[in-house]
């Protein structure tokens, strides 16, 4: 139940062409407190409850609990969110023997596109793609609980 990802933002829209599938996510933060946060989302067709934990001090790694949930209980849960629902697509892009879950922000976060892999350790080697950037693992203002609170269009560039 430990989540280990690196994050990095993402330099061109060329993860689109290599993509192996892609789906919409709306959701919403029933709590944002940093050493806990419970989320509520619809991937698709399915609802989803998770809670993570506070995060490591390099922010590779937390506690993560996710459960599956009926559709319509994650549409009554929605209503009860925090300001800031989280409108993205998330493209898959399999590269090598990882999956890179990019996430292309639209609403009051529009222009920002993540890109996060999942590890099985934290100095696990991976195959970066071309259209990876500048990391920002561990970098809060890009952890969807705050981008929720701070959107991507308010930050002064």
């Amino acid at each position: 139940m430990v989540e280990i990802e690196r994050k990095f933002l993402v330099n061109s829209d060329a993860f689109k062409a290599e993509a192996i599938k892609s789906t919409r996510i709306i959701q919403g933060f029933l709590n944002t407190d940093k050493a806990r946060t419970v989320r509520v989302r619809l991937k698709g067709e399915e609802g989803f409850l998770t809670i993570k934990g506070l995060s490591t001090a390099d922010g590779l790694s937390r506690f993560e609990w996710e459960k599956r949930i009926a559709k319509s209980d994650a549409e009554s849960l929605l209503k009860l969110c925090e300001e800031g629902v989280i409108d993205k697509i998330r493209y898959e892009i399999k590269e090598k023997e990882h999956i890179f879950e990019v996430d292309e922000f639209f609403g009051s976060n529009a222009g920002l596109i993540i890109a996060e892999v999942e590890l099985n350790h934290v100095n696990e080697k991976f195959a970066k793609p071309s259209w990876l950037g500048q990391e920002v693992t561990g970098n809060i203002k890009y952890y969807n609980s705050q981008l929720s609170k701070h959107p991507y269009t308010t930050w002064k560039r």
